[in-house]
This record gives structure tokens, sequence and C-alpha cells, in this order.
């Protein structure tokens, strides 16, 4: 058995995305990152030959996953006190059932090309672990042919060395490591405003994401803000550099 599983959070507000608050209000924020996980969803759908998870935090939340899943999918509840706890119960729980192949997914990257996700699983046939890296130092993927739970250990999560020192830490161990193509995930206002660049002009091995395109739809103005907001911001830099350089 090959195993998927999204790494996912209830989608309530001030709960996720919370580096968007502002320029989004909370309950915006939390719309969009439902949206993302259920782009998601779609894009595991697509990957035939795993059994597809979502491993969900917190516990409180079953009811709502199991609202949103679709048949087929199986629940994991995310046990541990942080991200590198979390990451190594569920990997433990997908080996425990039997995966002889596992792959675990972030949930913030709603356009991500669902050949990455197959290339993945095609990887670990030839190494024991396989990355993808996101542009900010983390990483959208991460697959394993075996537990190993010390790679999810003492690693300063949600910084730009996550990346960096999981490779570190595999080849300390000996392991074989493969790197797919960067990613981009969306966790700040630069992020947002690139991902609805990107599904106005889509590259051809883009997801598209159907659940975040509706919602940049239903958020046009606010999205035209932000753009200004933005270009007034660069306008002001770009006149205070120029002042300084003529004194």
């Amino acid at each position: 058995m090959y195993a998927i599983a999204i790494m996912a959070k209830a989608p309530f507000p001030n709960n996720v995305k919370t580096r968007l608050i502002p320029p989004l209000a909370p309950f915006e924020a939390s719309r969009l990152y439902h949206s993302f996980l259920l782009d998601k969803i779609e894009q595991v759908k697509c990957i035939e030959e795993a059994r597809p998870f979502i491993a969900y935090t917190p516990e409180s939340s079953e009811s709502f996953f199991r609202s949103i899943i679709p048949p087929g999918f199986f629940l994991i509840n995310q046990a541990g006190k942080d991200l590198g706890e979390r990451l190594t119960n569920v990997s433990h729980e997908l080996f425990d059932q039997g995966a002889a192949r596992v792959i675990l997914l972030d949930s913030d990257t709603p356009n991500l090309p669902v050949d990455h996700i197959r290339e993945g699983f095609s990887r670990l046939n030839e190494v024991d672990v396989v990355l993808g890296p996101c542009e900010d130092g983390g990483y959208y993927l991460i697959g394993m042919r075996a537990f190993i739970p010390e790679i999810f250990s003492g690693i300063p999560w949600s910084t730009a060395l996550v990346t960096e020192l999981t490779l570190k830490k595999v080849q300390e161990l000996g392991l074989t490591v493969s790197k797919l193509p960067g990613w981009c995930d969306v966790d700040t206002e630069k992020d947002l405003r690139r991902l609805m660049r990107d599904l106005e002009f889509p590259s051809n091995n883009c997801f598209f994401c159907k659940n975040t395109y509706r919602w940049s739809l239903s958020h046009a103005d606010l999205m035209t803000q932000i753009k200004i907001n933005n270009f007034l911001f660069s306008i002001k830099v770009l006149f205070f550099v120029l002042k300084n350089q003529n004194k």
C-alpha cells in the first residue's frame, strides 16, 4: 500500500493563515484556507495509486473534517505538541497500517502540480527520502519508504532552515534523498499576490485550484485594493530612496 496524507488544520478564524491578517480579516483568511484545503483534496484524488488520508488538528475538529472528506478518504488525528511530533506520529501511524511508501503533504499549495506528487512516489523507488522544497525554506512534501522519526526531531519549524536541516539529518543517517522541483506556498501577502497572479495567468503544469479561484473572484475588490496599497507603498519607498540619494 502507498499512503498519502494531507497535514490539515481546521479552518477556524484566527487559527489559520494568521500572517495574512491583515490584509485579510480573520473570517476571510479562514475561508481562503478552507479553499486551499478543498483544492488539496482534489489534488490527492488524482493520485489513484495511493490510499488518501487527511491528518487533522485539533482533535475536536473531527466532525468538520468528516463533513468534507470524499468517499475513500480516511482521517487521522495529528497527535503531538509541535509539528515535528505530529509528522512523526502521522507517519508512524501510516507505516503501522502497512504502508510501503508514505508521502505527507502540506495544505498551503493549492496549485501544486499533481505530477510533483506522482514524481515523489516514483523517486521513492530509488531513494529513502524525497523532499519537495518551498521557496521560503520549508517543504510542501516529504516522502519516505520507512519510518524515520529522526528527520522530524530538532527542526526549527516555520523558519528558512527547515529543508536545509532536514536534508542534513537524512545525510547524517546515511540515507539517500532526492529533491523535487521547488514550489511556492502561501503564507504572506506577497505569496497571496503571486498566487492570484498565477490564477490569472496559469502555467501549463499548475493544478487548476477551482475553489481558490472562486475565492479570488469573490474577493476581487479586496485583492485590487491590496495591489493599490502595495503600489503606493513602493512609490513611497522609491521617493524616500531618491530623496536620501540627493542629500
